[in-house]
């Protein structure tokens, strides 16, 4: 029978990696261009998957955000002024911060459940803890 240093030492050694924040977590920035006096991104349907949200809420929450009208055509954002890409990674780090990553853990394994009444939550699958999220309309 192994004594308890040894099996802690080797319990240790099959451990994970631990990783600190959410240093392995990237938001992918905007990639797009000007079209006239519209903005066009190519990439906002991969940034909403990498985030594991809806497209078309990531879409909603960023026009109420930067007042502007806008939408999806194929694989394309459209937005329907020109806004810089600076300003759009802004917001979208602001998303994450609201409706993806833990207030409590900082983890991303989260999802948008709906509650009783309409409410919308947001539930950490790491940790286990659910606060409520404002409705993007």
């Amino acid at each position: 029978m192994e004594d308890y240093e040894t099996m802690l030492k080797k319990v240790q050694e099959e451990l994970p990696e631990i990783t600190h924040g959410n240093s392995r977590f990237t938001i992918e920035n905007v990639k797009g261009h000007l079209e006239g006096n519209k903005t066009v991104i190519i990439n906002l349907r991969q940034i909403a998957k990498d985030l594991d949200r809806d497209p078309e809420h990531l879409l909603k929450y960023l026009l109420h955000e930067l007042a502007t009208p806008g939408k999806f055509v194929r694989d394309r954002a459209i937005f329907g002024t020109k806004v810089s890409a600076t300003k759009i990674n802004k917001k979208i780090a602001k998303y994450a911060s609201e409706f993806v990553f833990c207030s409590e853990c900082s983890k991303p394994e989260t999802k948008i459940e709906e509650g009783k009444a309409g409410v919308m939550y947001l539930k950490c699958q790491a940790c286990g803890s659910r606060k409520p999220v404002k409705i993007v309309r």
